[in-house]
């Protein structure tokens, strides 16, 4: 509690600072990015213009970047699924290869039995019998050698289907093994890649973030809102008391917290802290839950933007709470302000 209270303590410090320090053009752009560039007002800078764009398309190629991660943690399980199948299927070929020629030799025996004599005729086992004891013995006999002889063939046919199966099996389960290493293969290299882009797009954004004014800085980096808000007694007021909390925490590509954040990172353990699982990228959470109107958001509602590349979490239905972009604090700020409105979705409640 202590160190929540210390927090809080530090973030109000900072909202007071900034405020005081913010103009009124810098303010127009307070919690906007990224957002495209034609949302912004005529009175901001050229240079606020542009950090926005550039933000805008590093925020795109985080999204793309989680979404191939995302695809490769999932060929990677089809993988190590094709894997074991393949493994499984040698174990139960070695075994059925083993049981084909251990029937086999059973089979081997009796027919050498057979030629040697052993079956015999009822006709020939009275002839050569010398009691009515001695003939009933020797029927049993060949009853028990013949069904010995069609219990090891019918074991020997079906030890062949059996080998003959597994090694289909393996077959197959070898093929998807090798199509998923390959497919593993190439989403690797586009992982490399899109990590590639973004890095010199991030770079790029904090350059052109350095290029801002005192006051433009400060209005970004302002944490705005960082009063009490009560959330509903659900599920969903739980994600959003998370959420809230996380305030005045800066924001990191591709990070999930504790104290830096992506935007569907935010959201992500915000519902998991409230024992909720949704899926890693604000792509992927466009879909999750049911959708909701506008004039339905409440809450805890996830609010996706621009194509499904941005995420933030409805205080109310006038206001989201969201990571932004580079050098911006979590923060409150109206809804519509993000960017233009992709879905909106209620994952509890």
């Amino acid at each position: 509690m202590e160190k929540r209270a210390t927090v809080a303590s530090q973030r109000l410090k900072r909202g007071v600072r900034g405020a005081l320090a913010a103009t009124a053009v810098a303010a127009a752009a307070v919690g906007v990015a990224p957002v495209p560039a034609g949302a912004q007002p005529n009175t901001a800078s050229d240079a606020l213009k542009k950090y926005n764009e550039l933000a805008e398309q590093a925020t795109k190629l985080n999204e793309e970047l989680l979404q191939a991660e995302e695809k490769h943690k999932a060929n990677q399980a089809e993988l190590d699924k094709a894997t074991a199948e393949l493994a499984q299927a040698s174990q139960a070929g070695d075994q059925a290869k083993a049981d084909e020629e251990q029937f086999r030799g059973q089979v081997d025996l009796l027919t050498e039995a057979s030629f040697e004599g052993a079956r015999f005729n009822q006709l020939s086992a009275l002839l050569v019998s010398d009691s009515q004891q001695d003939f009933l013995d020797r029927m049993s006999a060949l009853g028990i050698l013949a069904a010995d002889n069609g219990e090891a063939l019918d074991k020997l046919s079906g030890a062949v289907d059996a080998a003959e199966a597994a090694r289909t099996k393996a077959a197959d389960a070898q093929n998807k093994a090798r199509t998923a290493t390959e497919e593993a293969a190439k989403i690797a290299e586009d992982v490399r890649k899109r990590k590639g882009d973004l890095e010199k797009q991030m770079t790029e954004v904090r350059t052109q973030l350095n290029r801002l004014t005192a006051s433009e800085k400060s209005a970004l980096t302002n944490p705005g809102d960082t009063s009490q808000i009560s959330v509903p007694a659900s599920k969903a007021g739980e994600a959003l008391a998370f959420a809230l909390a996380q305030r005045g925490d800066m924001y990191q590509y591709g990070a999930t917290g504790p104290d830096l954040w992506d935007c569907s990172g935010l959201t992500m353990k915000s519902y998991a802290a409230a024992g909720v699982s949704i899926p890693r990228t604000s792509n992927g959470q466009a879909t999750a839950g049911r959708a909701v109107t506008r004039a339905q958001v409440t809450a805890g509602d996830l609010i996706i933007y621009n194509g499904g590349n941005h995420v933030g979490m409805a205080v109310d239905n006038a206001r989201v709470v969201h990571a932004s972009t580079d050098g911006v604090p979590v923060k409150i700020v109206p809804l519509e302000n993000p960017g233009t409105i992709y879905a909106m979705r209620r994952i509890a409640g």
